[in-house]
């Protein structure tokens, strides 16, 4: 273990050994072990927005393989997916990276900002994960039963040694569409995941825009017009940096704005991303060239 990675695992006091010991797999695996910085393949976005939605311009990722091995070779510290890709590739890559079982989901036809509870924590000891991952949707009139629910799942994980990851999206109720992406809204979002018991907080970058009325006087004086800034406030958010933090890579876009968001990140001293549909839409090589940066990118060397 580095020093770097010891810094961190020695500010999640009240943890186990056994939570520590997964989140030390999770931060020493990959091009980036023992960095402090991550990179996450996430893909449960079959769940959200269906199968052609998410793989038809790259139908090699139809298969479940495809997606661990392409975590693998890229290097990267961790990958996450719903219970049926994680057991469809268990066996074959079984110690070769540490899995995240997200273990809600929605779908794209449902009218209610919600997601189901499709897994358990059982199945994440039995599939060897280092971690359940869970989201939530502040301002969703849901949101008191997604809380009540990742309650006793983060529970039971803890117990069984195992981390918690949090997608924290604020949608709904009084929200704007501008404000889903807001900076005081989004640092709510992050601080909340926190108070929830978070080990890792997956949040969006957001922009400089205040959605809440009475916290507009708070962040006047503030200069957040970079985005570097505003990754800045998110840490801050997430317990001065106590917890560590990663940032969404959002919907597909140009191989510079992914290269961007890394910078911003790392400059605003974000933990890394968690990046599916920007690289398992491409073609594999160009993925793998894609994630080579970025790590690259988190390492500062360039």
């Amino acid at each position: 273990m580095t020093p770097i990675v010891k810094a961190i695992l020695d500010k999640y006091e009240g943890t186990s050994p056994a939570v520590k010991a997964n989140l030390a797999r999770i931060l020493m695996q990959g091009h980036l072990g023992g960095t402090g910085k991550l990179v996450i393949l996430p893909v449960d976005q079959g769940f959200e927005h269906g199968p052609a939605r998410s793989f038809a311009v790259n139908p090699a990722a139809y298969d479940p393989h495809y997606h661990y091995q392409l975590a693998i070779d890229a290097g990267l510290s961790a990958y996450a997916a719903p219970l049926g890709m994680l057991e469809a590739g268990a066996d074959s890559f079984a110690g070769q990276i540490p899995t995240i079982l997200k273990v809600n989901s929605s779908n794209s036809w449902a009218t209610s900002i919600d997601q189901a509870v499709t897994a358990s924590v059982g199945d994440a000891l039995r599939l060897g994960c280092a971690a359940i991952g869970f989201t939530i949707y502040p301002g969703s009139d849901q949101i008191f039963e997604q809380m009540e629910e990742i309650r006793a799942l983060r529970e039971e994980a803890e117990a069984a040694g195992l981390a918690t990851v949090i997608w924290s999206y604020p949608r709904g109720g009084n929200l704007s569409k501008d404000g889903e992406l807001a900076l005081d809204v989004g640092a709510y979002a992050a601080h909340m995941a926190a108070l929830l018991g978070a080990h890792i907080i997956k949040t969006k970058l957001p922009t400089d825009h205040i959605e809440q009325k009475e916290a507009k006087p708070l962040y006047k004086d503030g200069d957040f017009a970079s985005q570097a800034a505003r990754v800045r406030h998110m840490v801050q958010a997430s317990f001065a940096g106590r917890r560590i933090n990663v940032f969404s890579g959002g919907a597909t876009k140009g191989e510079d704005a992914v290269f961007q968001d890394a910078r911003d990140i790392r400059d605003g001293g974000g933990q890394g991303s968690i990046i599916g549909r920007n690289t398992f839409q491409r073609p594999r090589e160009e993925a793998l060239a894609m994630l080579a940066r970025i790590i690259r990118i988190y390492k500062g060397e360039e």
